[in-house]
C-alpha cells in the first residue's frame, strides 16, 4: 500500500447505507483513514474507530464535500449523483473512483413501468458521464452493477419477504414463479470494493456482481422461511389479482417502493454472470441463506 498520508485516506459517500455498513470495518481493518459522509450528520452507532470521521454533507450539494485529499472515492449513494462530484474530487487530487450502479440497467429498461425505465435511463448517462469526465481527468473508474443486494436487516427485498412471512405466515406467488434469481450480500460487496481498490485490471470499467447461486423465485421464498424456523406456505394467484393488492398496498405507509411489475418479474429470469469480476479481482461471493440456524443467530441476521 503507498505510504504517503493521503494514499491512506479513502471518502465514502452513502456511508450509512446497506453496503457501507460492512464497508467501513473492513476498510479501517484494511489500514485506511475513513472519511465517511452522512447527509443528515447521522453515524451507523455500531461501526467506530479511531480511523473513522464522519462529515456531514449533502451531496447534491458537491461543494459541501470535505476538502480531503484522499486516496480514493467510494460512492455507495445513488450512481446519478456521482457525476457532479467528479470536479470536485479533481481540487482533491483524487484518482481513484468506485460507484454502484445496478443490473436493473437491463433488467428494467423494457418495463412497462415508467419510472422503472427512467431509472434506467438515469443509470445509463450516469455511467455515461463516469467515463466522460473521469477520462479527461485521467481518473481511474470502477462501476458495479449488483443484482439483489440483501443482509437481511438493512435491505428493502429480503427483508420485505421475510418481514410479510413473518406477520402472514404464508407468501403470495404468482404461478410457478419460476423466475431465476441471484441474490448477493452486502457484506461481498463490500469485500469487492477492496479487492478492487488497487487492483489496475479493474480500472475503467464495469461489472456485473451476481450473488454465488442461482434460485427461481419459489425456491428463494423457500429459504427465506427455512432461515425463520417456518414451513414454507404459499397462495398461488393469478397475474391480475397480485397486482390488485400491489396496488392497494403501495398506499400503505413504507409500501411506496412496491410495483405491480413484481407479478410479472416472478416468472422473468433476472440473471448475470460476474466471471469477469472473479477473474479480474477474485469476486467470489456466497450462496444465499446457506445455514438457517446462522441466519437467525447472527447480529446480522433476521431480526
Amino acid at each position: 500500500m503507498p505510504e504517503s498520508a493521503s494514499s491512506l485516506k479513502i471518502i465514502v459517500t452513502g456511508a450509512t447505507s446497506i453496503i457501507g455498513h460492512y464497508l467501513l470495518p473492513r476498510l479501517m481493518n484494511a489500514g485506511y483513514e475513513v472519511h465517511a459522509i452522512s447527509r443528515g450528520g447521522e453515524k451507523n452507532p455500531a461501526t467506530t474507530g479511531n480511523t473513522l470521521i464522519w462529515h456531514q454533507a449533502d451531496i447534491i450539494h458537491p461543494e459541501q464535500l470535505p476538502g480531503v485529499k484522499a486516496r480514493a472515492l467510494i460512492h455507495l449513494a445513488p450512481l446519478w449523483l456521482l457525476p457532479k462530484l467528479l470536479p470536485v474530487l479533481n481540487t482533491c487530487r483524487i484518482k481513484r473512483v468506485i460507484g454502484f450502479g445496478s443490473t436493473s440497467l437491463f433488467s428494467k429498461a423494457n418495463s412497462p413501468d415508467p419510472c422503472e425505465r427512467e431509472l434506467t435511463v438515469r443509470f445509463s448517462k450516469a455511467e455515461e458521464a463516469i467515463r466522460h469526465h473521469c477520462g479527461i481527468a485521467q481518473t481511474n473508474w470502477t462501476v458495479f452493477r449488483p443484482t439483489l443486494v440483501y443482509d437481511g436487516v438493512r435491505d428493502k427485498n429480503i427483508k420485505r419477504i421475510a418481514s410479510f412471512i413473518r406477520r402472514y405466515g404464508f407468501f403470495p406467488l404468482v404461478g410457478e414463479a419460476a423466475g431465476l434469481r441471484q441474490p448477493v450480500h452486502a457484506d461481498d460487496l463490500a469485500e469487492a470494493c477492496l479487492l478492487a481498490l488497487e487492483q489496475p485490471a479493474t480500472f475503467n470499467r464495469a461489472y456485473n456482481l451476481s450473488g454465488g447461486e442461482t434460485l427461481t423465485y419459489r425456491q428463494m421464498v423457500e429459504r427465506i422461511f427455512s432461515s425463520l424456523g417456518k414451513p414454507a406456505r404459499f397462495i398461488i394467484l393469478p397475474p391480475w389479482m397480485f397486482r390488485a393488492a400491489i396496488r392497494a398496498m403501495t398506499f400503505l405507509p413504507g409500501k411506496r417502493g412496491m410495483t405491480p411489475e413484481m407479478a410479472t418479474r416472478m416468472n422473468a429470469d433476472l440473471c448475470f454472470k460476474h466471471a469477469d469480476a472473479t477473474r479480474d479481482f477474485g469476486f467470489l461471493p456466497r450462496p444465499f441463506l446457506p445455514h438457517a440456524k446462522t441466519c437467525r443467530s447472527s447480529p446480522d441476521g433476521w431480526k
